[in-house]
Formats: structure tokens, sequence, C-alpha cells
């Protein structure tokens, strides 16, 4: 049996749809707090749900009974509450997760992290990296996932990127190319990750087919809709004036990574699709299927 911790997110409700189409057993980590409408569509793929937090360790060891394998994607990076941080969930939560896993003699355990080229100082790069390292470290069969820029989060309204309305924002100058990566892609590695051999014990870099700069993207955007974008930049100055002045976590860890991004994320992925052919879904792909949904 899989245990997807995360489950209700974007990502962990895409995998457990996925494991569960190949027939897979899963059971889904959830909170009391979880969308009871989220928690609801995990059963209905055929889910078994387990209540508890990575902050609450007896909830853990009861989750990673008669477990295989454990996928992590939990973060409280986007549904952070009251008594998160991403010291408490990102860090020593994931943590609690790998010495629950180590206990109950789970075979394998795949974490969703973020691209190793995105690196900057703040609560979430600490916490990921200090994760990674210790579960590189914990005797664990592991596969360490690290997707660079999500097409669905950072080509969205709420990075700026408004296909509908014909707006855009952009990071820095915006020629530097990125490897922006479909969620479903990314759960498509995580459920390969999560049976296959050639992944044990190995740290993936993800992207999707092609590395493209934000003012190609916004171009391709153009293309498609016969529409020019209105076009908003903010210089690298400014976000490493928001990163200096940010006093909150969150805050901090955004300005950071939208410096990292300023800077590009380009990821080769043809070694990685030798091992693991996945079909990849392009920006113009992803663009064409929001102009059709």
């Amino acid at each position: 049996m899989d245990l997807v911790v995360g489950g209700t997110g974007w990502l962990g409700s895409e995998i457990c749809r996925r494991l569960r189409a190949k027939g897979e057993a899963v059971r889904a980590l959830v909170r009391k707090t979880s969308d009871p409408a989220k928690v609801e569509g995990l059963k209905s793929l055929g889910c078994e749900i387990v209540t508890g937090d990575l902050q609450d360790k007896a909830s853990l060891d009861r989750a990673c009974r008669g477990i295989d394998t454990v996928i992590s994607t939990a973060t409280a990076i986007a549904s952070r509450q009251s008594h998160d941080s991403l010291d408490k969930t990102d860090r020593d939560g994931q943590i609690n997760l790998i010495e629950a896993s180590r206990a109950n003699r789970v075979k394998r355990f795949v974490l969703v992290s973020f691209s190793g080229n995105l690196e900057g100082q703040s609560s979430l790069h600490r916490a990921k990296r200090t994760v990674e390292e210790t579960l590189r470290q914990s005797g664990l069969a592991y596969t360490i996932l690290r997707p660079s820029c999500f097409m669905e989060i950072w080509l969205s309204p709420m990075m700026g990127f408004d296909l509908r309305n014909r707006k855009a924002q952009i990071f820095g100058t915006g020629d530097a190319p990125v490897s922006y990566i479909s969620i479903s892609d990314v759960a498509e590695f995580a459920v390969l990750a999560a049976k296959s051999d050639r992944a044990v014990n190995q740290t993936i870099e993800l992207g999707g087919p092609e590395a493209i700069a934000p003012n190609d993207v916004v171009k391709m955007f153009e293309q498609e809709t016969g529409a020019q974008f209105e076009v908003t930049r903010v210089p690298k100055e400014a976000l490493a004036q928001q990163f200096a002045s940010a006093t909150d976590e969150i805050q901090k860890t955004f300005a950071a990574l939208t410096l990292g991004i300023a800077g590009g994320d380009k990821i080769d992925m043809k070694k990685t699709l030798a091992v693991f052919p996945v079909k990849l879904t392009s920006v113009r792909d992803f663009t064409r299927r929001m102009l059709a949904g």
C-alpha cells in the first residue's frame, strides 16, 4: 500500500488518482481541517483516509503502519494554518514522517522538493534542503524529485500571468529560460518513482520539454490569443528589496523564489526521459488547454 501525504493538495490528489488508476492501494493522510469536499474526492477514488498531522508523531506512526511506499508532497507554503510554519511543517514535520517511515519499515520514500537551481536564503529553502539530506542519511530507499516552476501556478493569475485578461507579470528581465513543468507530469514522475528500482536513491531534477524565457511565454500567449498582452515588469532590484524588507516567512520565501526564477531555471531532461519516458506537457499545450477550458 502507498501512503500519500498532502493528498488533498493539487499535486497529491493527482498522484492519488494516478495510483488508483493503476490499481494500487492508496492511503491518504489528511488533516482534521482538510476541505471535506476534497476528502470525499479521495474517498470516491477508493483511497483509504487516515487523519493526522505532520506535527503529530503518533498520527504519523498510525498512518505508516503496513505501508510499502510513502509519497510526500506536503508543504505549508500555500495552506498554512495557525499552528503551521515552514520550520514546523516543511522541516520538522517531514523529518517526523521520515522517522515514522523508518520505525514502520517502509520500503521506499518519495519526496517532492523543488529545483536545485532555485537556491536562496528563506525558510522554505532551508527546510527542503535539510529534509532532503535527512532522507539521504536515513537508510530508507528514497527518491527526491526536484521540479521546476509549476505551469499551473507560475503561469496563472495568482502570479500575474492572466491569460484571459491578457496580462502578464515578468520578474527580472524575462530573458532567462525556465523549464516550466505541469503538475500532472510531476505526479506521473512521482508514481513512476514509487515503483521503479531505477529511481532508488536518486535525486531527480524535473522540468518540462523545453526551457522558455518568460518574455517568450508572453509572445506565445499573444500568438495563441491573437491579442497583445499588458506586461508589468518587476526589476531584480525591486525583488531584492522585497526580500530584504519582508517580515513574514511566506513573503520572504516568495521573494527568494521570484529572485531565483528571475535568474532562470533550465533543466535538461534528456537523461531522465531516457529512463522514464513521460510525455511532457509543453507551455503551448498548457496555453491551449487553458484557452479551451
